[in-house]
C-alpha cells in the first residue's frame, strides 16, 4: 500500500480548476486501466463537480479510455425524486450520456424519494449495493462551512457510526434529506480528491488542512493520497508553501 499523503493544487479559478481536474481524472483513469481490471470511480455533486464533468465529457472521446470498464458510485445524494434537476445523479449522467456509452450495469446512482422508502432505509439499500467496493477514486465536495459529501459539523450526521452509508434529515442546506457514505466509508478509497472552488470556502479549506477536528473535510484521509483541488479563491487562507502545481 502506498504511504498516504496529502496534496494541494491551486489553480487560477473555477474554470481552471474544472478543466485541468477533467484532464487530470481522464489521465488518472486511463493509468488504472492499464492493468486491464475495472475502475471503482466515486462521484460527487456540487458546482465545482458538475463543471468537472462538464469538462471531461468533452474529453472522453477518442480518448485511451474504456467507459465499458467505468463502475460508477455517488458518495451523496440530494434525497429527491429521480427526475428532479437537484439531484447529483442525473445531470451528470447526462452530461456522460452526451459523449459516451454510460453502462447501466455497472451505474449506481444511490435512491431516489420517488418511492415510500425514508432516506434511512435506502442508505441501507445502498450500503447493500455497495458492499465492499474500494474505490480506486472517490471524489468529494467540500461545502463553505467544511462539509463533505452530506456529512455537516455540528450535526447529527457528524456523529460516530459503523455504518458505511447513512440517511441525514435536517440537514443545514436544501434540500434536508439527503443520503451520504460517511467518512470512514469514504477513506477507505485508494485515492480522494477534495473539490473547492469559490473564496466562500476559503476559511473552510484553511481550518481544514490546519486539522480543525470540529470540520468533517480536516477527517478525510485515503489510504493512498489524499488530493486537495482548489482555485486561487478557494486557498487565500493557505500558506502558498502548502500548494503545489
Amino acid at each position: 500500500m502506498t504511504k498516504p499523503t496529502v496534496q494541494v493544487v491551486r489553480h487560477a479559478d473555477l474554470a481552471d480548476l474544472a478543466v485541468r481536474t477533467a484532464k487530470r481524472l481522464l489521465a488518472s483513469l486511463v493509468e488504472l486501466q492499464a492493468d486491464g481490471r475495472i475502475t471503482q470511480l466515486s462521484l460527487a455533486g456540487g458546482r465545482t463537480a458538475m463543471a468537472t464533468y462538464a469538462e471531461f465529457s468533452k474529453l472522453v472521446p477518442g480518448s485511451e479510455l474504456d467507459t465499458s470498464r467505468l463502475e460508477l458510485w455517488w458518495s451523496d445524494e440530494r434525497f429527491l425524486p429521480t427526475e428532479d434537476p437537484q439531484r447529483n445523479a442525473g445531470p451528470a449522467l447526462a452530461l456522460f450520456a452526451s459523449s459516451f456509452a454510460v453502462d447501466p450495469a455497472r451505474t449506481h446512482s444511490m435512491p431516489s424519494a420517488d418511492g415510500t422508502i425514508d432516506a434511512a432505509a435506502s442508505a441501507a439499500t445502498y450500503a447493500k449495493e455497495l458492499g465492499d467496493t474500494v474505490f480506486d477514486l472517490c471524489l468529494v465536495g467540500m461545502g463553505p462551512h467544511g462539509s463533505i459529501g452530506s456529512i455537516f459539523s455540528s450535526h447529527p450526521s457528524h456523529e460516530p457510526t459503523n455504518q458505511p452509508v447513512i440517511g441525514v434529515s435536517d440537514a443545514p442546506l436544501d434540500p434536508p434529506e439527503r443520503i451520504s457514505l460517511t467518512i470512514d466509508r469514504i477513506n477507505t478509497s485508494t485515492e480522494i480528491w477534495v473539490l473547492a472552488g469559490g473564496a466562500e470556502k476559503a476559511e473552510a479549506v484553511g481550518r481544514a488542512l490546519a486539522g480543525d477536528s470540529e470540520l468533517p473535510a480536516a477527517q478525510v484521509a485515503a489510504r493512498g493520497r489524499t488530493l486537495w483541488l482548489v482555485d486561487e479563491p478557494a486557498a487565500t487562507q493557505l500558506p502558498y508553501f502548502e500548494c503545489s502545481v
